[in-house]
């Protein structure tokens, strides 16, 4: 989450992105500066040989997607105009989201920017402040993704839709989306404007706009999500009826709309994106199957008032995905008790799973889990830096376990094939447990 207003500010902000998950001792880097302190930063850096505005910036490589399909992105810049700004009452709400989709083999075009260029070095300053880096350490502008722009849409595929964590953006969650696509799937990632900052074409910057008062913030962002995400498969609906639903008409690519299966959409969300995609689900049936990674389903972590979906469960297929100690199983009194889970586990009605990485944090889902491991060692800091960050699961590990078990979820419901990996623990993944 990036916000360079006033301290107090950042502190609420990190409040409240930390509730959003129940992990005490936990990070993200986006809401966690100050738990390395600068004198180790500092001491770190000195034994590494000296000044770190000596060394060239650590540009991170994603990993490479190991499915067959190559991949294309393109952006869709959309306007609800059913809806005003929901942070402010003014104006008419924007989203921006990217449309991955497998594309023609072999079809040229640049690889698609990790990030926009405005946006680039907020994200990256996160991060280096939590590390108490520098902000020009990290260089995520010219981080290539291994998407193509521009090139044609291969095939036919059921659609997955994506929702970051609470104060964090789209481009967080790169690393399993890549993988997806290569796997056979189109998969829209989406922003949330006022949470956090934004790039509209032009290089317009959505600032973050939340308001002072933290009181029933949670459960009004989980309204917008899930406003937003219901706005997003109706625009998907209009793409795939031949429609370019871009507010500036940009060219989009060929085969775009007819690569869209909606007869079958999954949904997958890192914190408050996991408590979207089933909040969400209650409420929309063209969602058929969703995971949420390691967010807790309440709207208030001091009364604990449960949401809807964690009273009721769902009728269709739900993956639970956490880490350390946060599973649907009660540990009264402990931080990671969360008893949304263990209501949502009782109430579902439809197949669940609960995967656990019981070495890992809550930084476990997303990029971070590529980008900041290399970030420590170019510093020269110490393995704790990683550790208190990722936990002490193997970060490489990781990835690949979560790609695994993420696509052979929406390998069983969305393209209808069994998946002996979702049967029980497996040796090719020992960095994930199955909770009973």
């Amino acid at each position: 989450m990036t916000n360079r207003s006033t301290p107090t500010r950042r502190r609420l902000l990190a409040a409240l992105a930390i509730a959003v998950v129940p992990i005490a001792g936990t990070i993200s880097p986006a809401t966690a500066a100050g738990a390395i302190t600068a004198t180790t930063a500092a001491s770190a850096i000195a034994a590494a040989g000296g000044s770190s505005a000596a060394a060239p910036p650590y540009r991170p490589e994603l990993p490479k997607p190991t499915g067959k399909s190559a991949i294309g992105s393109t952006e869709l810049h959309l306007i609800d105009r059913s809806r005003p700004n929901p942070w402010t009452n003014a104006g008419k709400r924007e989203l921006m989201t990217t449309v991955w989709y497998p594309a023609v083999p072999g079809a040229n075009g640049p690889r698609a920017p990790y990030a926009p260029a405005k946006v680039a070095p907020l994200l990256a300053a996160d991060l280096t402040q939590f590390l108490q880096l520098p902000a020009d350490r990290l260089d995520y502008a010219t981080v290539r993704t291994h998407a193509r722009t521009g090139v044609p849409a291969l095939g036919r595929h059921p659609v997955v839709l994506y929702s970051p964590g609470f104060g964090t953006s789209r481009l967080l969650g790169t690393n399993q989306v890549e993988e997806l696509v290569s796997r056979g799937y189109v998969v829209v990632t989406m922003d949330h404007p006022g949470e956090a900052p934004v790039e509209f074409p032009g290089g317009r910057v959505h600032p973050v706009q939340l308001p002072p008062d933290p009181a029933g913030m949670i459960k009004k962002a989980m309204g917008i999500r899930g406003a937003d995400t219901r706005f997003v498969l109706d625009e998907l609906e209009r793409l795939a009826a031949g429609r370019n639903p871009d507010v500036n008409g940009r060219a989009l690519p060929r085969g775009l709309g007819r690569a869209l299966d909606l007869r079958r959409i999954g949904m997958f969300g890192y914190s408050a994106g996991g408590f979207a995609a089933a909040e969400t689900m209650l409420v929309d049936r063209r969602l058929d199957a969703g995971v949420n990674l390691d967010g807790t389903m309440m709207y208030d972590l001091q009364t604990q008032e449960l949401s809807p979906v964690a009273k009721l469960g769902l009728d269709r297929p739900f993956l639970l995905f956490g880490a350390d100690k946060h599973t649907h199983l009660p540990i009264p009194g402990h931080p990671l008790d969360d008893p949304a889970w263990t209501s949502f586990w009782w109430h579902q009605r439809g197949w669940k799973l609960d995967l656990n990485i019981p070495q890992g944090t809550h930084g476990s889902f997303a990029d971070y889990q590529f980008s900041l491991p290399g970030l420590a060692r170019a510093n020269g800091l110490p393995a704790e830096t990683v550790t208190e960050a990722l936990g002490k699961v193997d970060p490489a590990g990781s990835v690949r376990a979560q790609r695994a078990y993420l696509g052979a979820f929406f390998e069983r419901f969305l393209k209808g094939r069994p998946q002996p990996l979702l049967w029980g623990p497996s040796p090719a993944h020992p960095e994930v447990r199955f909770v009973f």
